[in-house]
């Protein structure tokens, strides 16, 4: 999903190796708890959630059966109120807008809010390339771009790391950044969190460009609307003199009058908050207050291939609240790094697969097994997407992705299956050689015995059914 995964092993393999990591496991199981508690308590007040959730899903699925319509009407709503609409078939066509309008205005850094589409199309990195330097401003984002680290979560990216490695990170790396943290920094969230205020304040008053995505883009208005809880966001929204946000094409909502509806579900699903303290709104440009210059890029990037399934197409009611990841008992294990993208957890392991194909790659193709099946990310989905139905469907996808080439020994096993179901005869002799061989599988060797060692098989029977007719 994002070229600073590239290389990353198949989740299996990544899933074995973090799980080795007792620091990742404890850092994960205290954020991931109190932020479900969080949630519960919040969402208890609300006495018609249940009807939230179903309105929030049937407006989705509404708005995803016309989004051509929808996205035509927000296009003529931006450009009526002075903003500049860019289509984006792909990351690469994304990232070069954004570049291309940094470097018209001799900007040689912009100033980043929060955003998984950014993220997603490694615009960074891409800029980076293109000589431009892309500063994070939300803190856990800010984090992972000192520590050169990964994102590992939705909501909260630096959520494998604890405090006393946020300190570390801070005490070592702001300097090489351009601001050094207080020789006295301790490793308390409030002075964390000046230390970083500090660190970006230059950098915000400096800035010529801003990148942002958006939460929702309203298609009646031309509004854009940004959530988030520290304020970082609206610096980056209103200083700036020109501001460029990347806006995946599901995000559009017909009215201003579906935000009630959402803002009521995103706030408590994500953050367990009531609403969030910081919610930005913008409609192109407003002379004299503001950026003066707006681009709005729409990113396809694999969406219109995730809305022609059937199944996966509802995927794309995602709000991006994390609710499914804070509850998924293999997310709190493993972490967000072995899925080897900005969209971990149970919506990554159907997200990512949706966007780029089943059969793509081997590490695509194990994320729709990475999961129980137990049920929890949908119970706790704000806009009730069915992850469990979508991973089953997924896997079959995989597997007839695959069926052109060499059988697997799962596919040998079934066609071995068959052809003894087939026949009388190889039914007999199968059924005489079941009790040999559940004696044998008791004692496999090496690798072999994996599928034995913590199940249980049935004892072998004595006779066949038919020697037992036979003898009556």
């Amino acid at each position: 999903m994002t070229g600073t995964f590239v290389g990353m092993p198949a989740f299996p393999t990544a899933a074995r190796q973090k799980l080795a990591d007792a620091q990742l496991r404890a850092n994960l199981a205290h954020a991931t708890g109190t932020i479900r508690a969080k949630r519960a308590h919040v969402v208890a007040e609300v006495d018609d959630w249940e009807a939230l959730r179903t309105e929030a899903a049937a407006r989705k699925d509404a708005t995803l059966a016309h989004l051509d319509e929808h996205l035509l009407t927000l296009e003529a709503s931006l450009q009526a109120r002075g903003a500049t609409v860019h289509w984006a078939r792909d990351a690469a066509e994304a990232a070069d807008v954004v570049a291309r309008v940094a470097r018209a205005h001799g900007a040689r850094e912009v100033v980043k809010v929060k955003s998984m589409a950014t993220q997603e199309i490694d615009l960074n990195e891409r800029l980076a390339a293109a000589g431009v330097d892309a500063w994070e401003t939300d803190l856990a984002e800010l984090i992972v771009q000192l520590g050169d680290d990964l994102p590992s979560h939705i909501l909260v990216p630096a959520i494998h790391r604890n405090r006393a490695e946020i300190r570390a990170i801070f005490a070592t790396r702001m300097a090489a950044a351009g601001r050094p943290a207080p020789d006295d920094l301790s490793d308390e969230p409030a002075e964390l969190a000046a230390a970083a205020r500090l660190h970006l304040r230059e950098k915000f008053l400096r800035a010529k460009v801003g990148v942002s995505g958006a939460n929702f883009a309203v298609a009646e208005t031309g509004t854009l609307v940004v959530v988030e809880s520290e304020g970082n966001g609206r610096m980056c929204l209103t200083l700036p003199e020109v501001l460029i946000s990347v806006v995946g094409i599901e995000k559009v909502v017909p009215t201003f009058a579906d935000l009630d509806v959402f803002l009521q579900l995103l706030p408590r699903s994500s953050t367990g908050e009531r609403m969030n303290p910081y919610t930005s709104m913008w409609s192109g440009v407003s002379p004299g207050d503001g950026p003066q210059e707006v681009h709005v890029v729409l990113l396809d990037n694999g969406r219109t291939r995730a809305l022609a399934d059937e199944v996966g197409r509802q995927a794309l009611r995602c709000i991006r609240c994390s609710a499914c990841l804070n509850v998924c008992p293999v997310y709190e294990r493993v972490g967000g790094h072995a899925y080897a993208s900005v969209y971990p957890g149970p919506i990554g392991a159907i997200l990512n697969p949706l966007l780029r194909g089943p059969g793509t790659d081997e590490q695509l193709d194990s994320l729709p097994y990475a999961s129980s099946l137990c049920g929890a990310c949908y119970e706790v989905c704000p806009v009730k997407i069915d992850i469990p139905s979508v991973l089953v469907d997924l896997r079959a996808q995989v597997v007839d992705a695959h069926r052109p080439g060499l059988p697997k020994p799962e596919a040998l096993a079934i066609k071995s299956a068959s052809a003894t179901l087939r026949s009388g005869r190889r039914l007999r002799l199968a059924a005489r050689s079941t009790g040999l061989g559940l004696r044998l599988a008791r004692r496999l060797p090496g690798p072999w015995s994996a599928w034995t060692r913590f199940r249980d098989l049935p004892p072998a029977p004595e006779q066949t059914f038919r020697d037992w007719w036979r003898s009556r």
